[in-house]
């Protein structure tokens, strides 16, 4: 039994390692509320608009 949790935070420990050194946004403080939620930026139309002719 203490081998597969010795065995289990050492993949944890692993997955967290690589995940930071492959530049992932890595945040563990949970769901964000209010100011500090971080929203994406609106969708651009699919086609961009012709240029008037003159």
């Amino acid at each position: 039994m203490i081998k597969i949790i010795i065995a289990f935070i050492a993949f944890a420990a692993l997955a967290l390692f690589m995940l930071s050194k492959s530049g992932g946004d890595i945040d563990m403080s949970g769901e964000k509320h209010g100011s500090e939620a971080t929203h994406s930026e609106p969708a651009k139309p699919a086609t961009p608009e012709a240029p008037a002719k003159p």
